[in-house]
């Protein structure tokens, strides 16, 4: 049985996914934190995700964000010991980071593909937004947890492909709405 692979992001109402926890170069980057109450318990799904994934899967962009600062921060812990995939055609592996465990370079989504025929667990996706329009158009992402911010950012990266394609349905298969206006919504791709 293939392995699952969850594509999981904090996005805004228009779809916006781009630099939610302040990554530079982005005109409102850091929207997570600036503009919705911190609740906890509209959280919860990110732990649980650590708990109950087996491995990360990332594009370079987002390799290179999270691996300056979550191999040190406690909040990321259960992930530091994860094994972890990098898809990129152009990184190497003299500039992966030596304190974050076993991390693989895939070179492609055929690649990805292979992956998910092994044996493990679910398979983790953060961030990455170009990769998730590949992995999406090669109908390899399984499920959406997604953390819907009530905010309208207008420009930025999307999560989903703008690829002309055949409709593909979700099932809700989880959800919930908290008081700061957060949305939590898990989907399962319906093949």
């Amino acid at each position: 049985m293939p392995r699952t692979l969850i594509s999981t992001a904090f996005i805004s109402l228009d779809g916006v996914v781009e630099a939610p926890g302040g990554e530079p170069g982005y005109r409102n980057s850091g929207w997570t934190f600036k503009h919705v109450e911190f609740l906890p318990e509209a959280f919860e799904i990110k732990g649980r995700e650590q708990k109950e994934a087996s491995a990360m899967l990332m594009g370079r962009t987002s390799y290179e964000a999270f691996s300056a600062v979550w191999p040190d921060m406690e909040d990321f812990a259960d992930y530091k010991s994860m094994p972890k995939y990098v898809v990129s055609t152009t990184l190497t592996e003299d500039a992966l980071v030596s304190h974050w465990c076993e991390t693989t370079i895939l070179r492609s989504v055929d690649d990805v593909a292979a992956l998910k025929q092994t044996e493990g667990g679910p398979i983790i996706v953060h961030g990455s937004a170009t990769l998730n329009h590949a992995l999406s158009d090669a109908g390899l992402i399984d499920r959406y947890h997604l953390l819907v911010f009530p905010l309208l950012l207008g420009a930025g990266k999307r999560l989903f492909s703008a690829t002309d394609k055949d409709v593909q349905k979700l099932k809700l298969v989880e959800h919930a709405a908290y008081a700061n206006g957060l949305q939590k919504q898990v989907f399962d791709v319906v093949r």
